[in-house]
């Protein structure tokens, strides 16, 4: 088959791989019909994921048909279409029991397209089959499917719900890519006074505009002003950070009204400086995070009765083959516009199922 293979900072390519076979009961494989691009494959390409080995399929979010299981998958079979989940989860570690998938002790987690090979690919293994995918009603399609493996929840847990949004706040949202388009989208639902979202790019803040945003600032004219102004220099109550830069995660500390919360979901190459000597008085609440996606049954309830504006954030589609030039127009946002790049190719014969 083919995949979409890391080979080193700034080296990868769409190459012919070995097929997946199960390695566990556990497992199942999944012929991927769509496929999406996440801001983190572009920093494993950046080298910012160091763990990542060279060689490793790239993508931990799809959308497919299950082709084989293992003998002790019980939730799904061969033929089922479902969405794979960008996390993990055994369901028996400590973790696990908890909820907290993303930080699986049994060999789960974030593996997909980082400890194992990923989903842009014809066909992924998936392993922990049971709660890692997800069986698909047909009112959701693929191309909106896709965005719930991994932006939706993302931009749910780790922004709107750690940063614990509440009706009639403030809350400013500081990054207008898919995660912080997706935040503005979900902070919605809790019926804040106002959101802001902040962006270099105006295409950008436009999106953030038709996805509710109530006001919007270019991040190169001082947005501090706009908030403090438009709260009577308060501030405000939630600032969700999600670019992953350490000037705007600063940016966001400066912005957040004492007793408030940053809620970080970028993904960080390099250190930030925390200005304890301005935050130690203000009983600022400050979360990181990987995503758990506990949400995502809730979700696609939501996405399946249009309640949540996912094609919206769908700029561009590609079949599977073309996954480099996908790559160079998702990672030349600037200048292509891009939101969301969603790639599928046609459908192809299911193979005989097997078990192990």
């Amino acid at each position: 088959m083919k995949g979409y293979v890391f080979h080193g900072p700034g080296r990868s390519a769409w190459e012919d791989i070995p097929d997946p076979d199960l390695k566990e009961p556990t497992d199942a494989v999944v012929r991927v019909d769509a496929v999406t691009i996440c801001g983190t494959d572009l920093h494993i390409l950046k080298g910012d994921v160091p763990e990542v080995r060279p060689g490793t399929v790239l993508g931990h979010e799809a959308v497919g048909e299950i082709v084989e299981v293992g003998t002790d998958v019980r939730t799904v079979r061969p033929g089922d279409r479902v969405l794979v989940s960008c996390i993990t989860a055994c369901g028996r570690c400590r973790y696990c029991r908890e909820g907290v998938y993303g930080q699986c002790l049994g060999g789960g987690g974030w593996i997909l397209g980082h400890l194992i090979d990923g989903t842009q690919a014809e066909y992924v293994r998936v392993p922990y089959a049971d709660l890692s995918v997800h069986p698909l009603p047909g009112a959701v399609t693929d191309q909106d499917a896709v965005l719930l493996a991994d932006i939706f929840p993302t931009a749910y847990e780790v922004g709107v719900l750690n940063g614990s949004v509440c009706p009639g706040d403030t809350v400013v949202v500081v990054g207008a890519g898919p995660i912080g388009l997706a935040a503005v989208a979900t902070a919605r639902l809790f019926a804040p006074e106002r959101i802001i979202a902040v962006d270099l790019a105006g295409a950008r803040l436009e999106a953030a505009r038709k996805l509710g945003a109530d006001a919007v600032a270019d991040a190169r004219e001082t947005p501090e002003q706009l908030v403090a102004d438009l709260t009577g220099g308060l501030g405000a109550d939630v600032v969700i950070e999600a670019v992953g830069v350490p000037e705007t995660f600063e940016m966001c500390t400066r912005m957040v009204r004492p007793g408030g919360h940053v809620a970080n979901v970028g993904v960080h190459g390099k250190p930030a400086t925390l200005h304890l000597e301005d935050l130690w008085i203000k009983n600022v609440t400050i979360t990181t995070g990987l995503v758990d996606t506990r949400s995502t049954p809730t979700l696609l309830r939501m996405a399946a009765s249009g309640r949540l504006p996912t094609a919206q954030l769908v700029t561009h589609t590609f079949p599977l083959e073309r996954m480099e030039e996908a790559y160079g127009v998702f990672a030349g946002a600037a200048d292509t516009g891009a939101l969301k790049v969603v790639l599928g190719g046609p459908r192809r014969e299911v193979v005989a199922p097997r078990t192990v």
